[in-house]
C-alpha cells in the first residue's frame, strides 16, 4: 500500500498529460491512498482551505487548459497500450466538512437565470450521512481562471435550503489514464480515457474500467463529490475535498471502447457527445457491444434486452461532451453469479 499526498509536486491542475513523469510507480493490484482536493476551494477559503491546500493554491500557478487538480500521474508496471486498467474504490472520506455548488454561468438553465452566478456552502456530517446547506452569495463575475478566491466577507453569507438535507454520496468526478494525444488534455472534458465523467456512480465498492491509451497507464485522478445528482444541471456537485484509497489493477480480459463502471449489483457503460440525443444513440451501441463482446450475446439479442432491461440516464448535461449511461443489471445473466 502507498501513500500519495497532494503536493505542489504531486498534482497538476487543468490537465492530463502523457508526457509528465510519473509520481509515483505501482505494481498491478497494489493499493494507493491518495489525496484529493476540489478546485473549488476558493468559494470559502475560511472553510475548505488547510495549510496543505492553500499551499497548492499559492504554488501551483500553470492552470491550463482545464479548471480541476488532479493527483498523480501513477505508472502502474507492465500496463500496456490497449489493456484495461481497473481503479476500484475502496474507500473514500472527507479531507475537511465544508463543500461548494457553484451555479455556473453556463449550465443547463443559464439563460433563464440570466447567466448570474451563485455559491451554496454544505457542511456534511459523516455520522448522520446528510449535508445542510450553510449558507449561499452571488459570485463576483469578476473573479475568473480556475482557483479563484473569494474572500470572506466580500460578499454577505445568507442562509439557504432551511430544513433541506442531501444524502452523502462521496464519488469521483474526474479520473483517468493519460490520453494518448500531444500536450495537455482538459481535465473538463470525458473522453474514452476516463476524464470528467462524473458519475455519481463512481462510490465505494465500485469499480471503473479504463482503456489504457499508453504504456504505463498513468492514471491521475481528482475532482471529488460529496453529492450529485444524474444531470449536475447547474454545473458541478457538492465539490470538496476526498482522501481516496483506490486498487489499480491491470484487466486482460474485458472488452470496452469506453470506461465502464462496475457496481455490485450491475455493470453501467458510458458514451459521449456535444449533443444529448446522440449521446444516447452512441450509448445504446456501447451497451450493443459491451453485451456483444463480454456477455456472448447476438447484436439482435442484445438490442432486444437493451429495450427490454436497460436504464439509460443522463450523466452530466453540462460538459462540453454530454454524457449517457446505460445501467444492466447482474441480476440479468444469472448463470454468470
Amino acid at each position: 500500500m502507498y501513500i500519495l499526498k497532494a503536493t505542489p509536486e504531486t498534482v497538476r491542475w487543468g490537465n492530463f498529460d502523457k508526457s509528465k513523469e510519473p509520481v509515483l510507480t505501482i505494481r498491478s493490484g497494489d493499493i494507493v491512498s491518495m489525496e484529493l482536493l476540489s478546485h473549488r476551494a476558493g468559494d470559502a477559503p475560511d472553510l475548505m482551505m488547510d495549510e496543505g491546500v492553500k499551499e497548492i493554491y499559492q504554488q501551483v500557478k500553470q492552470r491550463t487548459p482545464g479548471c480541476h487538480i488532479i493527483t498523480g500521474p501513477i505508472a502502474i508496471e507492465g500496463c500496456k497500450q490497449g489493456d484495461v486498467l481497473e481503479c476500484k474504490v475502496l474507500d473514500l472520506q472527507p479531507r475537511l466538512a465544508y463543500g461548494s455548488n457553484f451555479m455556473i454561468g453556463k449550465g443547463l438553465l443559464h439563460e433563464e437565470f440570466k447567466n448570474e452566478q451563485q455559491v451554496v456552502i454544505y457542511k456534511a456530517d459523516t455520522n448522520t450521512g446528510r449535508a445542510k446547506a450553510d449558507f449561499m452569495f452571488p459570485y463576483d463575475n469578476k473573479l475568473v481562471g480556475p482557483g479563484a478566491v473569494m474572500e470572506p466577507g466580500l460578499y454577505p453569507r445568507k442562509p439557504a435550503l432551511a430544513n433541506v438535507q442531501v444524502p452523502l454520496r462521496f464519488h469521483i468526478g474526474v479520473a483517468g489514464v493519460a490520453p494518448d494525444q500531444q500536450g495537455g488534455v482538459n481535465t473538463g472534458l470525458p473522453g474514452i480515457y476516463g476524464g470528467n465523467i462524473d458519475n455519481r456512480n463512481f462510490i465505494v465498492g465500485t469499480s471503473m474500467y479504463y482503456p489504457v491509451q499508453v504504456d504505463k497507464g498513468f492514471f491521475m485522478a481528482g475532482d471529488p463529490h460529496f453529492a450529485q445528482g444524474d444531470g449536475e444541471i447547474n454545473g458541478t456537485a457538492i465539490e470538496g475535498h476526498l482522501n481516496a484509497v483506490l486498487q489499480l489493477s491491470i484487466k486482460k480480459n474485458l472488452k470496452i471502447n469506453n470506461p465502464v463502471l462496475e457496481t455490485p449489483t450491475c455493470w453501467i457503460v458510458h458514451a459521449l457527445h456535444s449533443d444529448l440525443n446522440e449521446a444516447t444513440r452512441l450509448a445504446a451501441l456501447e451497451a450493443v457491444h459491451f453485451l456483444e463482446s463480454n456477455q456472448g450475446l447476438s447484436r439482435p439479442e442484445a438490442y432486444s434486452l437493451l429495450s427490454v432491461a436497460g436504464d439509460f440516464a443522463i450523466t452530466q448535461a453540462v460538459n462540453q461532451l454530454k454524457g449517457v449511461h446505460v445501467s444492466i443489471s447482474k441480476d440479468l445473466f444469472p448463470d454468470k453469479g
